[in-house]
């Protein structure tokens, strides 16, 4: 990989003005977001915009950012910005990854197949949620040789457990996040409003319906009986009663990097730490599970502070703009985790959505790198930054 000026995707844009062609996604996300809204199903739409409790953790994620203002430094050279990162591994070439997002065909037939295609056409990671629409083995082969994450949905299972992370190691997945704030699932007020759940409708269990280990625990095959796989996946989804100390099952099934997800409290990612996990996620899911949460970027600091700045702490929840990857490194995240944006982005314009979504916060985050006066991720610290 070399070095990239992806702000220079602007002058594109102009460019094309001079011949009368201006964008046809809208680059203000809060009207992307309105005009995806306006194809979906309704159902569709606040299933994947809605939060937990009062919506407030959601609101909460941005306002953190807001909270915190770049102060930039005049006359530096940034002719040349290199955004270059690597974690556990991984060679990026920006610090951004696509957050796991779960049965993408409520907005889109192609779903993580052409998530993944567009994410591979500009070089850009991926991380496939277990509750996708189509099964890990599909999704890897449209990723091609695009660098890939799997996260794991813990099941109640040990034997589901252990196949699903020897499948996605099989499949060329490079690391397992698992996500821990998900066990329950939170109290959402438009998904209860219709009684939707798009995984009782047998959407978004492709992984499970075709995992040997689930399988295996039926008496009839999902194709035969897709009732009684679907109440299998309901009863073994997830554990209330597991611990730390269980992780210890998924450590003994891979020998991939693994990362814990859904870290809020710096107690926690000690634990992780002190216990071999190989990174962390900082985030609430995005606001949709615990209303009244902590933003994810508030938690960040204490949580850099507590693990030391050379261990992987990755940041989710809030991200919609270029200057929200500045602010995260600046406090200590390794990279960041981009979910909902490419998801209207996805139910706009498919794969073409997906690519778009992600070349415009590169070059927003390249140009605000620019105009801050830094070349590269490595200068960015929190003195970069003042709080309000």
């Amino acid at each position: 990989m070399s070095a990239s000026n992806f702000g220079d995707y602007q002058l594109g844009v102009y460019m094309q003005g001079m011949m009368g062609i201006t964008p046809e996604l809208p680059l203000d996300v809060k009207e992307l977001e309105a005009q995806a809204r306006e194809k979906l199903d309704p159902r569709a739409y606040w299933y994947v915009a809605g939060g937990g409790g009062e919506e407030d953790t959601v609101s909460e994620n941005r306002a953190a950012f807001h909270r915190w203002r770049i102060v930039p430094r005049m006359l530096c050279n940034v002719k040349e910005r290199d955004h270059r990162v690597s974690i556990l591994g991984a060679d990026m070439k920006a610090p951004l990854m696509l957050a796991p997002v779960g049965v993408q065909e409520i907005v889109h037939p192609e779903a993580e197949l052409a998530v993944a295609r567009a994410a591979a056409s500009v070089d850009i990671p991926l991380m496939l949620s277990t509750l996708a629409s189509n099964p890990l083995e599909a999704v890897a082969e449209a990723s091609g040789k695009n660098t890939r994450w799997f996260q794991l949905y813990w099941p109640g299972d040990d034997e589901v457990t252990k196949s699903l992370v020897k499948r996605a190691e099989a499949a060329g997945y490079s690391a397992i996040v698992v996500t821990l704030d998900t066990r329950l699932m939170g109290w959402r007020n438009h998904d209860l409003q219709e009684a939707y759940l798009p995984f009782l409708q047998g959407q978004g269990l492709a992984n499970y319906f075709s995992d040997p280990a689930f399988r295996a625990a039926l008496e009839e095959t999902p194709e035969d009986n897709p009732q009684a796989a679907i109440g299998r996946w309901a009863e073994i989804y997830a554990d209330t009663s597991q611990t730390w100390d269980n992780l210890k099952l998924i450590q003994d099934s891979t020998s991939l990097p693994i990362l814990v997800k859904g870290i809020l409290h710096p107690e926690d990612a000690a634990k992780a730490k002190a216990m071999g996990i190989h990174g962390i996620v900082v985030s609430n899911h995005g606001g949709r599970q615990l209303g009244g949460s902590i933003s994810a970027l508030d938690a960040l600091p204490a949580i850099v502070d507590t693990v030391g700045a050379d261990y992987p702490v990755m940041l989710d929840s809030g991200i919609r703009h270029g200057e929200d990857i500045v602010k995260a490194l600046a406090l200590g995240a390794k990279a960041v985790l981009l979910g909902r944006p490419y998801v209207w982005g996805l139910t706009l314009q498919g794969e073409d959505g997906v690519r778009t979504v992600i070349q415009r916060i590169l070059a927003e985050y390249d140009l605000c790198m620019a105009l801050s006066g830094f070349r590269t991720p490595a200068e960015l610290n929190p003195d970069v930054l003042v709080r309000i």
